[in-house]
């Protein structure tokens, strides 16, 4: 049944991006508004004392860039983006790919060359140069351009894979690079969703799936591999949001950066462990990251990604707010050490450029941060990185007061602006070595260059050259340098009758990046993994067997099976990472590896080490074990939830017989104040559909329960399933408790349905005046007649105390027949005086598709006039202002704060905007504000969902499955609609948050209130 719990909000500052704390330490009192000269831009970037950043090319040269590569010949290769989203006809012949040389030696771009230009590759998010080859990304297409005769224009343009969605959105496909093993890895956002070949027909990957998004098995963002043809696709990782660009080390090792749905704290840095769950969505059924389960995650930006889940990759590192754009493997000599063998990455969020040291952790890695630059601008936008030949690194600065994310501030066509900047270490001024590739020997030492663009030359010749380059490369074989080392066994391991005995050198290295390098060779050429894992199966390095147990994936010899569980059996229960491995390994044949391990192990199984293996396990014989730990462990819910939830990824039949099991030992609990009781709540509201029987459902069980369950969203399902309306009052409790909309709605909704007016009207009546304002506005989330009633007779009636009809009043506007009620009150003459103001600030705010309503408030109710009258001036005049912060975080909890929270203060309907200051300067926010359809951000546009001739739901889809569509309404609370009930779906093109909302601030306010938003930096 639909339960009628909608409401809706305004929205006061809808700005494209929002952001977080930072971990960094910056100096933001020094930030400088732009737009600035590059020069005075170079001046105002924070960077080591041991480095220089120089201007390498600017506006009119390029402009724009989102993406660059740099060539063999240390050319700049540029794709602009003017023509970007609600611009994307700025410039009517189309975006450009630019190539920019210094051809005088001092370090400045002194060539522009135009190579390609069109609209087929507007706002192109990923370049890529190999050869006489350009690869663009640019959804819904993958280009091949070709320069056959070296004029620096394409001579063909083929389409390497098409279908791709997200066209004109940063979530698309992005850049691909080369990897050491001579194939190309390249990533997309959510947006992006499917591949197609040239031909039309769906990529299926090398697992034998379809390549898209709908679950079977992949979901959102997701990380690929293949042959230079676009042959041979592997999927190597899925379940991101906007996985921005995959980098590769010469060990094949895959590192990347995700960004989080805007303002939680949640951007991360991610090692791709192959074929692994990245956990944006619920892998259960897609349950957006919010959503109630058991076993959440307490700190949000592990609740982002599922950190808890049995099946979830963990993250790196939790780089907390920003907007993560490109990263390049630096594996080059010139830059200091302590960025040397790492990756170096843009966040134009934050306006930095990051190196991220890693160091082994267990079967994975851990990082840190290294700062390399940092924008006081606040119109310096980061957008890519790459490595010159001389092993400097230049940057693309997109330059705007934003971040993308949709919106462009810097849109005058005349003066579109755009930079590169070069880092090197003081003193070394920019070259380009020379390169040879006339010989074995000279490949060999064009394949060390920090430069990819070479590598790829080197790499594809001496791979020509098979056996005839088979000395040089063992001499690189033995150098003292790892990745050449590296470089050189990708290339070794591919030669006939020799490759396997490289192969087998590299898993006896003394060295755990060669060992893990060799088993990857195995993995990328699909060898027989059997008589590789075998000579690592008692390595001394868990990283090294990480790689072996996922080396064992989907491999049905004979061996597998107890390969894996000695494996297993090292697993020391305190290495996530490890475990993960394992359970990649054993993906798809759990119930030939499971058994396999309880044989090796014995006892064993019951251990902290084996407990954690039967958590991440999923097969027939697992939930036998899952209800053994749960009887070990049930006096601590803490310690119980992890197990119960894994129960919950356990094959259907088997998990029911457990869980019938395991409630029959929680009745042998009831009135003990433990673990128990929370675990006897979880069985029976979190498992659905239910397996007990009426008779195990007793009432001595429920009231049990319903006890453990206060204070807890479970708590409304206790006291539906076991009937017991008796204990509406606790329902009431929690109602006004909790600051979660949706469970408001839900707590409240029995009580208006059964007509309990005496819990209502007694806790409305009580002299609790504080206690009676929150049941008013909490009655506000109920969408039911009865609530409307009620709260209306309330506003009307002077006997109720004006605290308590004011809220009310809020609480009827919530919902769209409740406002329409104010409204025929209004004209009718039946408002109360002292509510007029109060219910024209509301009504002329509603959102989205209210409009009628909206307009004939402006004609009933008009706003108060603004104090001066005027419209607010220019920004250049209103940046000149002094503003007050004091006064402006008041006008904020106003007008703002019933959408927005700061701080932990307000309503999480939009986005956080604890640290918007952060990442917008004042003229960007002065734009979003005046102007909120300029841009929706991504994951805010709005939709309505149409129920019936007269019922409808306005507000963003934050889910959806087969079965019903999860919407996120007023509050911040989540309503789930069956989709059985869905007459039709429209995609709203205007922002939820209404134009006009200035008209109810003076022109000081409104500079107080920017100020005060500059302020929001974590």
């Amino acid at each position: 049944m639909l339960s009628p719990v909608y409401s809706r909000a305004l929205f006061c500052l809808f700005v494209s991006v929002f952001v977080l704390s930072s971990p960094l330490t910056s100096t933001y009192c020094k930030d400088v508004s732009g737009p600035l000269s590059p020069e005075e831009t170079l001046k105002n970037l924070v960077i080591p004392e041991d480095l220089e950043v120089t201007l390498f090319a600017s506006e009119p040269m390029v402009r724009n860039p989102a993406t660059l590569d740099i060539d063999a010949r240390g050319r700049v290769w540029a794709a602009e983006g003017l023509n970007y989203r609600r611009y994307q006809d700025m410039v009517p012949e189309g975006d450009r790919i630019v190539i920019l040389e210094d051809t005088d030696g001092d370090g400045k771009a002194d060539s522009e060359k135009t190579y390609y230009q069109g609209k087929d590759i507007d706002n192109a998010l990923g370049i890529c140069v190999i050869g006489n080859k350009v690869i663009v990304s640019r959804s819904p297409n993958v280009f091949i351009f070709t320069d056959e005769d070296g004029d620096d224009k394409p001579d063909k343009k083929e389409v390497l894979f098409q279908g791709i969605s997200g066209e004109q959105h940063d979530h698309g496909v992005h850049s691909f690079v080369f990897g050491p093993d001579g194939k190309f890895y390249f990533n997309m956002g959510n947006e992006g969703k499917q591949l197609f070949h040239p031909n039309g027909k769906p990529v299926v990957d090398l697992a034998g799936n379809e390549v898209n998004a709908t679950r079977n098995p992949y979901q959102q963002g997701m990380v690929f591999r293949c042959n230079l043809d676009g042959s041979e696709v592997e999927t190597l990782g899925w379940n991101f949001r906007n996985n921005y660009e995959v980098a590769v080390d010469s060990f094949g090792r895959l590192w990347q950066s995700d960004n989080d749905d805007d303002g939680n704290q949640g951007v991360r840095i991610n090692y791709v462990a192959p074929f692994g769950n990245y956990g944006y969505k619920g892998e259960l059924g897609g349950e957006n990251w919010r959503s109630e389960r058991i076993n959440r995650e307490e700190e949000i930006p592990l609740r982002h990604w599922f950190q808890n889940d049995p099946g979830v990759v963990p993250n790196l590192l939790q780089t907390m707010w920003g907007s993560p754009t490109g990263m390049a493997i630096y594996e080059g000599r010139l830059l200091p050490e302590r960025y040397q063998d790492e990756m170096v990455h843009c966040d134009a969020g934050p306006r930095v450029v990051r190196a991220y040291p890693v160091k082994p952790d267990g079967g994975g890695y851990e990082a840190s941060i290294e700062n390399i630059v940092q924008g006081n601008d606040t119109w310096f936008r980061p957008a890519d990185v790459c490595v010159a030949p001389d092993g400097s690194l230049l940057v693309a600065d997109w330059y705007d007061p934003g971040v993308g994310g949709h919106a462009m501030g810097d849109h005058d066509p005349s003066h579109i602006r755009g930079r590169i900047y070069r880092i090197a270490p003081k003193g070394e001024n920019w070259t380009v070595p020379e390169f040879d590739l006339s010989t074995a020997q000279s490949c060999v030492e064009t394949l060390k260059s920090p430069n990819m663009a070479r590598r790829y030359l080197a790499w594809t010749a001496l791979h020509e050259m098979k056996r005839k380059a088979e000395k040089p490369l063992r001499k690189l074989w033995r150098d003292d340098n790892p990745r050449y080392r590296a470089r050189a066994l990708h290339l070794l391991a591919r030669l006939k009758k020799r490759g396997w005995d490289y192969i087998e050198e590299a898993l006896h290295d003394e060295n755990p990046d060669i060992r893990i390098a060799g088993l990857k060779i195995v993995e990328e050429e699909r060898l027989d993994p059997i008589p590789f894992v075998k000579m690592v199966l008692d390595d001394d390095s868990p990283r090294v067997r990480a790689e072996a147990a996922i080396a064992l994936r989907h491999n049905d010899s004979e061996k597998a099976p107890y390969y894996w569980a000695d494996l297993a059996a090292l697993h020391t229960g305190k290495d996530r990472w490890y475990l993960e491995s394992l359970g990649i390994g054993a993906d798809g044949q759990w119930d030939r590896f499971f058994p396999a391990w309880l044989a090796r192990v014995g006892k064993g199984w019951d251990t902290p080490a084996g407990h954690d293996i039967v958590w991440r396990a999923r097969g027939e014989q697992v939930p036998v074990y899952l209800v053994e730990i749960l009887k070990q462990t049930g006096e601590s819910y803490e310690n119980s939830a992890r197990y119960l939830r894994a129960l919950q990824f356990q094959p259907e039949k088997e998990r029911n017989e457990a869980l019938v099991a395991l409630l029959e030992e929680t009745k042998k609990h009831i009135g003990e104040s433990n673990g128990w009781g929370r675990i006897g709540v979880d069985l029976v509201t979190m498992f659905q559909p239910s397996p007990y029987s009426d008779e195990q459902l007793t009432d001595d069980l429920g009231r049990w329960l319903a006890k453990a369950a206060e204070g807890t969203p479970q708590l409304v399902g206790v006291v539906e399933t076991f009937g017991l309306s008796d204990l509406n009052p606790m329902l009431l409790d929690y109602a006004i408790q909790t600051s979660e909309g949706q469970y408001v709605a839900s707590a409240l909704l029995p009580l208006v349905l059964e007509k309990d007016q005496t819990t209502l009207m007694t806790a409305l009546e009580s002299e609790d005046v504080t206690r009676a304002v929150k049941v008013a506005g909490a009655l506000g989330h109920v969408e039911n007649e009865a609530a409307i009633s009620l709260l209306s007779s309330i506003v009307a009636s002077t006997t109720w105390a004006t605290p308590i009809r004011s809220a009310a009043l809020v609480g009827l506007i919530h919902t769209q027949k409740g406002a329409e009620e104010i409204l025929e009150l209004a004209k009718s003459g039946d408002l109360p005086s002292e509510f007029t103001n109060l219910a024209a600030i509301k009504l002329n705010s509603v959102p989205g598709n209210w409009r009628e309503i909206r307009e004939e408030a402006s004609n009933v109710l008009p706003l108060p006039s603004n104090a001066e009258g005027e419209v607010f001036p220019a920004f250049g005049e209103l940046s000149q202002m002094t503003g007050d912060a004091g006064h402006g975080h008041e006008v904020f909890k106003q007008i703002c704060m019933v959408c927005h929270r700061v701080k932990g203060e307000g309503v999480e309907f939009g986005p956080d905007l604890s640290n918007v200051g952060g990442k917008l300067g004042k003229d960007a926010l002065y734009e979003n504000i005046l102007n909120p359809n300029s841009a929706i951000s991504f994951g805010y546009e709005p939709i309505t969902v149409v129920l019936g001739d007269e019922y409808e739901e306005y507000g963003f889809p934050v889910e959806e499955n087969d079965q019903e569509i999860v919407l996120k309404v007023q509050n911040g609370e989540t309503i789930r609609i069956p989709k059985k009930d869905i007459q039709e779906i429209r995609h709203e093109k205007l922002s939820a948050m209404p134009v006009g909302l200035e008209k109810g601030m003076t022109t000081q306010d409104f500079v107080d209130l920017l100020e005060f938003l500059t302020t929001l930096r974590g």
